[in-house]
């Protein structure tokens, strides 16, 4: 979690530098929504960290802070992205889609006060597969392209 909170950190910084002094009113909106919703995910982080995993409350806490970052990740999906990362709204999309199912998953793992090992799993899978989304977006706001093997990028190289 301490990682995702760095790249968080990061990916504000990112925001930061998408206007150009403030001139563009909609890139520095989006900066702010950027901004907004690391700030929220690095929260709930330090929020998961800190609970005590041997307090009796400890899965209903958690069960908590999750239910809040999908509804942070549901807001992050409907983003009125700029139309230089119109691109990148699909991404956002799916990124809340695999926290909502994440999340459903881990309430379901620790449904009737047990835990089921293999839907947390599938929980935790989820889980990474929604962050991995949301760093590929965070990359690309840096103007980088993501070292990722799995990723298919694909140029238009056709005039207009």
């Amino acid at each position: 979690m301490k990682k995702i909170t760095r790249l968080f950190f990061a990916a504000a910084l990112a925001a930061l530098s998408l206007t150009a002094c403030g001139k563009d009113p909609e890139l520095a909106q989006f900066r702010n929504s950027i901004d907004e919703f690391c700030t929220k995910v690095s929260e709930i982080d330090n929020s998961i960290n800190a609970i005590d995993a041997q307090s009796e409350n400890a899965s209903s806490e958690l069960l908590s802070d999750l239910d809040e970052l999908d509804l942070v990740f549901q807001s992050f999906a409907e983003l009125d992205f700029p139309e230089k990362f119109d691109y990148l709204e699909e991404l956002a999309d799916e990124s809340s889609q695999y926290m909502t199912e994440a999340v459903s998953s881990y309430h379901d793992a620790y449904a009737d006060n047990s835990y089921d090992e293999t839907t947390a799993a599938y929980a935790k899978e989820n889980y990474s597969r929604a962050y991995k989304r949301v760093q590929i977006i965070i990359t690309f706001l840096h103007g980088e392209t993501p070292d990722n093997k799995d990723l298919l990028i694909e140029y238009d190289t056709s005039s207009e």
